[in-house]
Formats: structure tokens, sequence, C-alpha cells
């Protein structure tokens, strides 16, 4: 049976789910953010700054921050928009033999004035974690409950835990189109992508990419959104971030399934997006 506990991660409230297997997440109610994901096997699969506040002050710098309605500086809001900064509910949670889930949930009625005045629109996003064996499954909705169409942008902007950033390398990229954080657009033409330096790449998306480290390969899946976006700061831009020690950037890579531009959602409609994650 799979056990639901309330925790704190810092001073933030949050939720954890144990699956009968022992993988294990911590989700915190503050952006609905994972700060956690252990296989079975005891093993943390993300990365969470140790210098990241876990008091709601600010964005958590690690773990999955959830993007809505913007990626980065796409749109008129704030950066990553609104989604990651603010309180979500606790929707649903369950589970039978084979797999265990959490469910969030955050609509209008859920945003702080000054939130609520900047963003006029009617709406209900629904965020799924699934734990089934080796994986974890992320589902992620978006409903237009107004009666006006509105443009949104989206991603679950994941932080893996890799260790040994020189041991580690993202497959399934060759021939793919990408922009680098030049602005050039370029096609891959190595089987392999290696961190020698900082990365900030979008590329068009393939359906399933494969993270390799030191001590684990793990096979990512998505649905429904339209890039894989692929970072590291490198040493120069981690020593600028404040809420990243400097040498923290050899022990993660981010790779997230993204929908980069803003795209309208009609009245009445859903989006859906998924992202699938098996060690």
């Amino acid at each position: 049976m799979a056990a639901v506990t309330k925790v704190e991660a810092g001073t933030l409230p949050a939720v954890k789910l144990v699956a009968a297997d022992g993988a294990e997440i911590i989700v915190a109610l503050f952006g609905a953010h994972l700060l956690s994901w252990k296989t079975a096997d005891g093993k943390e699969r993300m990365f969470v700054s140790r210098q990241s506040a876990l008091d709601g002050s600010k964005p958590i710098r690690g773990g999955v921050p959830v993007i809505f309605p913007q990626f980065n500086m796409r749109g008129p809001g704030p950066k990553h928009g609104f989604a990651r900064n603010v309180n979500w509910r606790l929707g649903a949670s369950g589970g039978d033999g084979g797999s265990s889930f959490l469910r969030f949930d955050l609509s209008d009625g859920d945003l702080p004035a000054d939130v609520a005045a900047s963003w006029p629109h009617a709406f209900a996003l629904q965020l799924r974690f699934v734990l089934s064996g080796d994986s974890l499954e992320i589902d992620y909705e978006v409903r237009n409950t107004g009666t006006q169409e509105f443009p949104f942008g989206a991603a679950l902007h994941t932080y893996y835990d890799v260790g040994q950033l020189d041991a580690t390398s993202v497959s399934g990229l060759q021939g793919v189109q990408y922009e680098n954080h030049h602005l050039q657009t370029l096609v891959q033409e190595h089987p392999a992508l290696h961190f020698t330096e900082k990365q900030d790449r979008l590329y068009q998306a393939p359906e399933s990419v494969t993270l390799n480290t030191a001590d684990a390969t793990l096979r990512l899946h998505q649905e429904g959104f339209s890039e894989w976006v692929v970072w590291n700061p490198g040493a120069d831009d981690a020593r600028a971030m404040n809420d990243l020690a400097d040498d923290e950037y050899l022990r993660f890579i981010c790779i997230e399934p993204a929908r980069v531009n803003q795209q309208p959602l009609a009245a009445g409609a859903t989006w859906t997006g998924r992202h699938k994650v098996s060690a």
C-alpha cells in the first residue's frame, strides 16, 4: 500500500508519497514543486541546490519547477510565469499494487490578488505525479474555464542529479535541429551531447531521449510538448547565481519538456502534456 504523509521542506508544507516498493517523492505545495524522487533502491534522482531558499520567498532552484503561462521571457509576464511561485492544493492521492499518485490543482480563484490582476483569465491547472516501479510520470493539464481564448506556454523544468557532469551525456538528439544560447539555429551532428561548457539548447522534440550518467541511465519520454530544453549554466553563470553554489553546476543538468512559445487555448479547451522518466 502507498503511504501519503504531510511533511515540511525547509519551512514549506509538502506531501510525501511512498510507494509499496519503497520508491518515494516529495512535492511542496508551493509551486506543486517536486523536490525529491527516490527510486526503490534509495537513489535520489533530482537535484536541489543547498543554497535554494525553501521558504516561499523566491522560486526553488532544482527539482521540477512548473512553468506557466510563459516560458522564460517569451511573454509579457514575469520570467517563467507565476505557477511556480504560488501555493497549489493537494487534490487527490491514492494507488494500487502497480502504481500510486499525488494530484495537485491550481485555478484562478487560488491566485493572490496581485497575480490575478496580471492574469485576467479563468483557468484550471492539474499536475499528477505517478510512481510505478522505477518510473515517474508527470501529467500536466491546462484547461481554459473562461469564455475567451488565452495564450500560454508551459514546461517542466527538470533538474537531474547526475553526480559527475563530465561523465554525463544525452543521446537521441543526433540530426535534430536546435537553437543555442547565441540564437543560432544548428543541427546536432554527434550521437551524444556532452557537457564541457555552458549548454543552453532548445531542440525540436523527438519523443524520447536518454540521459547517461556515471552510474545510471534514464529514459525520458514526452507527449504533448513541442521541445526539449537542455541546460547547464557552466562555471561563469553558476558563480553569478546567488541560489546556486559555485561548484554545484557540476552535479546537475536540466532536460525539460517544453512548449516554449505561447499558443492560444480556446475557451473550454484542454491541453495535456506528459513526461515519463524511467530508470
